[in-house]
């Protein structure tokens, strides 16, 4: 173990001090500690923590951990290596405050010839002469909220993109109500198109579904999907909209919510190939497609529903598809829908 800083929580009277462990040192000292109090969360059905163990194979940095004590001789005089020597005689007596879930995972990883026993697991570590007040450290840290959902997160992550900069004009709700800019994207839209990039599904929205649920299963798909590889991004998707918002006929394309939605999410495979194109040549590829999805019948299908599909279809196989005339793009489409 090491630790790093230290410092007074005066809510809780008690020190917080934050550490590394190696998952080997982990596996040691910090898995017996799991089920060891009556109010620590009960282990999930190991299926809601495989995506964690195969990123954990892969190298990731588990999420920090926290571990407590009731005691009293940590306090605000104490140093760090007072914390550090306390904790390597007394670590049988703590007992894990929030990570028991991450613990488990670790623990079924035990035996895997995937796993570097020596990377670090970050560790909070608090004392406090009370149960009840690190029992309420942890209700407010943990349940004191609503979870943000997926949605809320993006609209987060979106605030740090400088649009501007890009060149593309974006209008909230709230501004469109004062006044429409046609050249505008909806923020909207570009939140959609942010989420079934990252969920690998243009299907991420269905009314039919309680909103509550629908985040779970939109948190399960942002789960489920491959990460993107080094140099594929969502930043990739705007910089093509920067590059061809100036035609007119693209503007109106990619303004369209379905459109931009399964473009998105076609790009996390193709976006080499669409980046390199001129703006002509992207708004002859995109009325190439419109030409083809124009004959099929709409009252056979539902319109908005395969738009977003074949449209991230059309990007994700980008690389043959292109060279398809407008008959043969059918025929494959097609195809597809008929599955």
């Amino acid at each position: 173990m090491e630790i790093f800083d230290k410092d007074f929580d005066y809510v809780i009277n008690g020190v917080v001090a934050t550490g590394a462990i190696t998952y080997e040192e982990a596996l040691d000292k910090l898995i017996p500690l799991i089920n060891k109090t009556d109010f620590q969360r009960k282990l999930q059905d190991k299926k809601f923590y495989e995506k964690l163990e195969k990123d954990i194979e892969k190298g990731c940095i588990m999420p920090a951990i926290t571990i407590a004590y009731v005691d009293e001789t940590i306090n605000d005089k104490s140093t760090t290596d007072d914390v550090l020597n306390f904790f390597n005689t007394n670590f049988k007596e703590s007992f894990v405050l929030d990570g028991i879930q991450r613990l488990n995972t670790l623990e079924r990883l035990r035996d895997s010839e995937y796993l570097d026993k020596k990377k670090k697991l970050y560790v909070n570590v608090i004392f406090s002469n009370s149960v009840d007040k690190l029992l309420y450290r942890m209700i407010t840290l943990n349940n004191g909220q609503k979870p943000m959902t997926p949605r809320h997160q993006v609209e987060v992550m979106m605030a740090n993109y400088n649009f501007e900069a890009m060149g593309i004009r974006v209008q909230s709700e709230k501004d469109r109500a004062e006044k429409i800019d046609q050249k505008s994207f909806n923020k909207s839209d570009l939140i959609q198109a942010y989420l079934a990039y990252m969920a690998n599904s243009p299907l991420i929205d269905n009314k039919k579904i309680i909103e509550e649920k629908m985040n779970e299963l939109l948190v399960s798909k942002i789960i489920s999907a491959d990460p993107v590889n080094n140099y594929s991004d969502f930043h990739n998707v705007l910089l093509a909209i920067s590059k061809f918002q100036h035609n007119p006929v693209s503007l109106k394309w990619l303004k369209q919510a379905n459109n931009l939605v399964g473009f998105a999410v076609g790009m996390r495979s193709s976006y080499e190939l669409v980046l390199e194109l001129t703006e002509e040549e992207f708004t002859e590829t995109i009325q190439k497609f419109d030409k083809a999805f124009s004959d099929f019948n709409p009252s056979k299908i539902k319109l908005g529903k395969f738009r977003r599909e074949l449209t991230c279809e059309y990007f994700q196989r980008f690389s043959k598809l292109k060279e398809y005339d407008e008959l043969e793009l059918l025929e494959h489409f097609s195809s597809i829908t008929n599955e």
